[in-house]
């Protein structure tokens, strides 16, 4: 099985990071894993992108993709053009609070409200780590134990203080997607943009 994700947003959502700690929890779960990320100069609101591919056997091919299985979009930036990258019956994962139109009009769409969740919490900033347990839970893609130590070891030292919270943030998302009755075979129609 190989399954190509995209986590798309802007700067300053922890893109690059949520990118980071779902390559590292996969090849902790005995994944073959390639990353590669893509963002503009500047730290905080230009376009910021992922491609993680990840597969039971050896991947042959770098991660550029035409095509993926999955999108989670944390802001509508780049949306759209990544978007039409996604395979007939692949995950959408959006976060709608800030992604208000799905630009697409068939597939699977996830819906989950991750920036306002994290403001709920009290942590702005936790809105990708919420999105990424959400996601994680609902692909089945990595289990939450394998997620949680790979986004202790990724986090750099100066940031490992966040460690704790960022357990907390990743467990709210993965409970959103549990009471929200989301799971693999219940993702719901993407609704018309």
């Amino acid at each position: 099985m190989e399954r190509e994700v995209i986590i798309t947003g802007i700067g300053g959502q922890g893109i690059q990071l949520m990118a980071k700690v779902l390559a590292h929890a996969a090849n902790r779960a005995g994944k073959q894993v390639m990353l590669f990320g893509m963002y503009q100069g500047m730290m905080r609101g230009g376009s910021s992108e992922s491609t993680i591919v990840l597969s039971d056997t050896e991947i042959q091919a770098p991660p550029i993709i035409p095509l993926t299985w999955s999108v989670l979009a944390m802001h509508p930036f780049g949306l759209v053009d990544v978007a039409k990258k996604l395979r007939p019956g692949g995950v959408l994962m959006i976060n709608t609070t800030l992604v208000t139109r799905v630009p697409r009009t068939e597939g699977r769409v996830a819906h989950i409200p991750a920036t306002k969740m994290a403001e709920e919490a009290g942590n702005l900033m936790g809105a990708g780590m919420i999105a990424l347990g959400a996601f994680c839970a609902i692909t089945g893609l990595v289990s939450e134990t394998d997620l949680v130590a790979a986004m202790r070891d990724s986090l750099p030292p100066h940031r490992q203080h966040l460690a704790e919270v960022n357990v907390r943030l990743l467990a709210r998302g993965v409970q959103y997607a549990a009471v929200a009755g989301v799971d693999n075979a219940s993702v719901s129609s993407a609704p018309t943009p």
